[in-house]
């Protein structure tokens, strides 16, 4: 008798701007047809979305200062991956950026630079590995399948400045989670 492979689903988009709304609105889709709770689904669209922002946003910073002018306008791709393992969801991203995330301490009125401290507070789990067979990096993130609740203290294990250079996924250290910075968040993808 023959296992069932767990739901696995892959899109691959321009790093346009509104290719993170397109991976938001493919995740809720996605995930509603697997049956994931309501909770959950708001959970990894939020992540997604800032992965993706990121996958958009910071290559074209590196770009400005690297290559030449026609190959800045060449429009390149993000691979947004899903995939329930376990009790957990695990989002994946994809980016041609090799540089690793960097986990910063944000305050209340930050307008931005919190994309991966909003991953980190939310996800069970989250690190960045090098792409294999291909230039980048992969950053991902687990969501339980049923919601912990908002504001907990003892998210992540070992910190980390880098994607490791081989091997698995590192989990880097974060910060202590702030309610507010959260809520303002969320207010904020809701009203997107």
């Amino acid at each position: 008798m023959s296992q069932v492979p767990p739901p696995h689903d892959r899109l691959t988009l321009a790093d346009t701007p509104n290719a993170v709304g397109l991976a938001r609105l493919h995740t809720a889709d996605v995930l509603s047809r697997w049956g994931v709770p309501s909770d959950s689904v708001e959970t990894v669209k939020l992540l997604v979305s800032e992965l993706a922002t990121n996958a958009v946003r910071h290559p074209k910073e590196e770009e400005k200062h690297g290559p030449s002018y026609s190959e800045c306008n060449m429009v390149q791709t993000f691979e947004v991956a899903l995939e329930i393992i376990g009790d957990a969801i695990k989002v994946s991203v994809w980016d041609r950026d090799a540089r690793p995330p960097v986990l910063k301490q944000v305050g209340v009125e930050a307008t931005g630079g919190r994309g991966i401290f909003i991953v980190a507070a939310m996800s069970r789990r989250w690190g960045c590995y090098p792409a294999r067979e291909m230039p980048g990096k992969v950053v991902w993130a687990e969501v339980p399948l049923v919601p912990a609740t908002l504001g907990r203290k003892d998210v992540g294990s070992a910190h980390s400045s880098a994607c490791p250079p081989k091997g698995g996924p590192r989990e880097p250290r974060t910060p202590p989670v702030d309610p507010h910075v959260i809520g303002r968040v969320l207010v904020g993808v809701r009203g997107m």
